[in-house]
């Protein structure tokens, strides 16, 4: 319902409500992802868990709170389409708009290409593991043989992979040592959390605003979530990482892309099943974003791997791949291709 009622709902309506709801979360964001930098330098972070696990979590967000909202509103499958789009979104999108704002070509190093994006492969392969494990031992009764049900034993595998992916950056960060940046901590937290309470009231609205468009124009719910509800909340993401980029902190812009999927794929869609406790995903549709994410992170991982950089010509490559891959969602969504089978 949009703005619980007080508006009408139309397309015109939905539609703004969907580009100021994506304006409030950017700014929420911007103090959540400041805020997360600020404190990470005062704590003595190093770089790669600064990128990956502290600002990838600020940023990460969004993504989150829109699994929490379309579980609870009975779309699970926009949400869960939110966050592979987002996904795709931040592992093509961001890199090459990041290496293009950059000065000159963006270092990576072995770090980022051998233990977090490897990493990463890792819970890609551990959430289509877990989906595949509902289809088989949770069937829904009645639905074809490919929808099954995510139960909260189920969504603990993920979440158990991320706990293990914090001890190890956890031990980095034991193994590092940094001078620490006095910065007022108090109203640094203060802002997280204002960041926060304004990113959970415009995800709910966007969400909303986007579930009315795709009931008006009869959008399936996982496609409208990853494209829409996708790439309005990867835009922190963006943000955080070419302000990065832009600074010379290469490391710190591909550990958030990272980072902020890793916690995507193995915290926000658990958590999403946590908190309703039971909630339906059709492996039909699932598995093909999924195919094409393996795709996507194969591919930047190549890239990243090549002489450990990321040239203006690789960054356009991984543009070129997004567009192809938005104009297989849209032949999707008119009928022109079928290769989503449940959609």
């Amino acid at each position: 319902m949009v703005l619980g009622g007080f508006l009408p709902d139309t397309p015109v309506v939905s539609v703004l409500l969907i580009l100021v709801a994506t304006a409030v979360i950017w700014l929420g964001s911007g103090w959540l992802e400041e805020s997360a930098e600020h404190l990470s330098a005062y704590y003595g972070l190093p770089a790669v868990v600064q990128g990956s696990i502290v600002v990838a979590i600020g940023s990460s967000f969004p993504e989150l709170a829109s699994v929490v909202f379309t579980a609870l509103a009975g779309t699970f499958d926009m949400g869960v389409g939110a966050i592979v789009g987002s996904a795709i979104f931040n592992i093509l999108v961001i890199p090459a708009v990041a290496g293009i704002f950059a000065e000159g070509e963006m270092e990576t190093n072995r770090t980022i290409v051998y233990k977090e994006a490897q990493f990463y492969m890792v819970a890609v392969a551990t959430l289509v593991l877990t989906f595949a494990l509902g289809v088989i031992y949770a069937p829904v009764s009645g639905a074809h043989a490919l929808v099954g049900q995510l139960t909260r034993p189920l969504a603990a595998l993920p979440l158990l992979l991320y706990a293990l992916y914090v001890f190890i950056q956890w031990q980095d960060v034991s193994d590092h040592a940094a001078e620490r940046v006095e910065i007022p901590v108090g109203r640094e937290w203060l802002r997280l959390l204002a960041g926060l309470a304004l990113i959970l009231v415009a995800v709910e609205q966007l969400v909303g605003g986007v579930e009315s468009l795709s009931h008006t124009f009869g959008i399936p719910a996982f496609l409208a979530g990853v494209t829409i509800i996708a790439a309005a909340t990867s835009l922190p993401d963006l943000l955080v990482s070419v302000r990065s980029a832009r600074a010379g902190k290469s490391v710190t812009s591909l550990g958030n892309v990272l980072g902020s999927n890793t916690f995507d794929l193995l915290v926000a869609i658990p958590l999403g099943v946590l908190i309703v406790g039971t909630v339906t995903v059709d492996f039909a549709v699932a598995v093909p974003m999924f195919g094409v994410l393996t795709l996507a992170t194969v591919l930047l991982f190549a890239i990243m791997r090549t002489d450990l950089s990321l040239t203006s010509v690789e960054s356009y490559a991984l543009l070129v791949a997004y567009v192809a891959f938005v104009a297989w969602v849209v032949a999707e969504t008119v009928g022109v291709t079928h290769v989503i089978k449940g959609a």
